[in-house]
Order: C-alpha cells, then structure tokens, then sequence
C-alpha cells in the first residue's frame, strides 16, 4: 500500500524541490563534502534526463566558507558572518555546475532575502524566473542571500527548511524532498529501544509534532521542528513533501522511483491557488485578530468569511489590505488574510453586527472584514 503512494506521488511529480541541508553537505570538521554534492548532482540529472525538472534549495555555503579560509568555529560577527557565506556561496555552485555540466546541465544561482517573497511584486517576479529557469532547462540552485539577510532586520527566513517550503509553494511543485542527517522522523529518540521510523503522515497534528527532536551544535540551523513545519506549510498548500537521510545512497533516484524511503507527508486537501498561497505562507502578517469560538467555527468549519461580530481583539498597526494572523482566543493561528478595514476602524467595529459599520465608521464598504476569496487556513481542519 505504502509502495503504491509513493510511486503516485513520485511518478509524474514536477517540478520537485530538493533541499539538501548542512549536514548532508559538509563533513564532521565542516568542510564542503565535494564527493558527496557530485553524487547528489548526478541523481538530480537522473532526474532530470527522465523528462522531470528539479529546483535545488541548498545549505552549505557558510560551512563551504568556513572551509575555505580554513576556520574551524562559525563566525559569531555578523559581517564576517556574511562575508565567509559570500566565499562560500561560490565554491558552493560551483561544485553543483561542474557535475551538471558533465551531463550537459547547467547551475543557476538564485539568492533570496524573506523580502522577496513577501511583497507581492517581487513574490511574482521570483516566480516568473523561476519557472523560466527551469523551462530553460537549467537546475536552480537557491539559498538565502546572507550576505544582506539580518536578523535584527527580521529579513531571514530562519533556516533553509522554511525558504524550500515557500519555494516549493510559490512554483506549485507537487513534491518537495528534505534530505537531512536522518532517515525520517520517528515516534520517540531514533537511537532508543523500540523507536520506529514513521512511513507516512496524512495529517501533521499535536501528535506529529510532538516528535521533533532538537538538533544542537554543528552547522545546521534547522532541526526536526523547522522540518515539521516546512512540511506542514507545504501539505496545506496541497503539495507532498518526503523526508529522507542525504547521506544514503541514491537516495534520490530511489525517491523518484518510488522506493518506501523516509517518511511521506501527504497532501492535506486540494491544491491551493497562487493568490492565496502568497496571502497564506509568504506574506508577513501585519497584525493579528482574536476571534470568539462561535467566529472560529464559521471561519475554520464551515468555510466563511470573517465578520466583524466574531472578533475580541485587534492587536497591532496595519492599514486595509494587509495581511492579518486570525486567531483563536487561546492565541493559535487558524488562518491568515487580507483585511478589508485598517487596525483603528476594527477597534471601533469590532463585536458589532455587519449592520451597524455605517453608522459607527459612517461608512460600510464592506460587510466582511476579511472575505473567504482572501482568507488561508492556516492548521489543518
């Protein structure tokens, strides 16, 4: 049964998004394990020469750096931070390039800031080249750009689990492949007794996220629970996502042949369009709404628009056409959208009936404050 879903996710999947994290790229001492991109490069254009498109998100260009100019600790300094991934990002593609080429293949770098995807004009352009790239018959290999991204500007992504998920996401790709140091998520610590590899997830609940374990030390930013949440963005959306150990051998054709590998997580509902994909997962939330249980259920359960009677609480400053966090009263997101009214009208209007806008605001555009067309679950129903 497993076999069988797996060789219908895999069988016609494309493009598929392949994010191959530190670990897997670098050895123990932090060096770039050159041997180990070629052969992941060489599965890619397997992949590829089968008539399917492969869009790379790749780590390791701090850790390519590091190597470089022989440092053995990451850089604590911000700009010698960024300078060593700026060194390392060329050593990086270049590695990708030279095995591409051997088949005939190219490398195309692609650097994102969070930025980019967050506003809608650039959230596009991206996309449009993209997808260029990839009917140009080339393999996109994107990081995020650390040579501008801050965090004290809050314009990373966080780890490079988030940016594939957004990627695979923005160009609809109907699978996205996580390699990592493990060989899938288990139900308790890999190494105890009596752990077992879990095979398929169909919902990412409490449960399921109950068993990401941390991951501390090394190069990686990301461990388990950034992995989790990848693939929860990426299933909401209507896409498949499979977490495997890049360290096995071609573990991509296996993949992409069908093997039971790893650990599935399907689809969660149907394919969600562009538009709300971006609203959903791309664009950062300007404020958020705390909504009554009677409100959640409307929004959640029985697929409404969000009214002003049902909200308890506005918090932050955004203007109309911002997106907004919708809440439940114990703070869990339930969704996102654009809100049809700026953060002052909703403390006016907020608990009223839709009736009584006009006379409080003296103007009613809208009935809805936040209408279904531009609303995104953002949990599972």
């Amino acid at each position: 049964m497993s076999d069988l879903i797996r060789q219908e996710i895999t069988a016609a999947a494309t493009p598929i998004v392949v994010k191959v994290g530190t670990r897997v790229l670098t050895h123990d001492n932090g060096r770039l394990n050159e041997d180990r991109i070629a052969s992941l490069a060489d599965q890619i254009n397997w992949i590829v020469e089968s008539g399917r498109k492969v869009l790379v998100i790749s780590s390791g260009a701090v850790g390519a750096g590091m190597s470089t100019m022989g440092l053995q600790q990451r850089p604590t300094d911000l700009s010698q931070l960024q300078a060593i991934a700026a060194i390392g990002q060329t050593k990086l593609i270049e590695a990708y390039d030279l095995t591409f080429h051997r088949h005939g293949h190219h490398a195309a770098q692609v650097l994102l800031t969070a930025g980019d995807l967050h506003h809608r004009t650039s959230y596009l352009n991206v996309r449009n080249t993209l997808l260029s790239l990839l009917d140009l018959a080339t393999i996109p290999i994107v990081n995020e750009n650390d040579t501008v991204a801050v965090d004290e500007l809050m314009t990373t992504f966080g780890d490079n689990d988030r940016l594939a998920a957004l990627v695979t996401n923005l160009i609809q790709a109907p699978l996205l492949v996580i390699l990592s140091d493990v060989d899938g998520l288990y139900d308790g610590p890999p190494n105890q007794a009596g752990t077992s590899l879990i095979s398929t997830v169909t919902t990412i609940d409490d449960r399921i996220l109950s068993y990401a374990q941390t991951t501390t030390g090394g190069l990686g930013k990301g461990g388990m629970a950034s992995k989790l949440q990848a693939a929860k963005m990426a299933t909401l959306a209507g896409e498949n996502v499979i977490l495997a150990n890049g360290h096995t051998p071609d573990i991509l054709r296996r993949i992409a042949d069908g093997e039971e590998v790893g650990t599935a997580f399907l689809a969660a509902g149907k394919t969600v369009s562009p538009w709300k994909r971006w609203i959903g997962f791309s664009a950062n939330p300007q404020g958020q709404l705390t909504l009554d249980a009677g409100a959640c259920e409307a929004v959640v359960r029985q697929g409404r628009s969000l009214l002003a009677i049902g909200i308890l609480k506005v918090h932050g400053r955004f203007e109309k056409g911002d997106v907004v966090s919708i809440c439940d009263e114990a703070g869990q997101e339930m969704a996102r959208g654009l809100t049809n009214y700026s953060e002052p009208e909703l403390q006016r209007i907020k608990g009223i009936r839709s009736e009584h806008i006009q006379k409080t605001l003296g103007h009613c555009l809208y009935d809805e404050i936040v209408h279904r067309d531009n609303l995104v679950l953002t949990q599972s129903e």
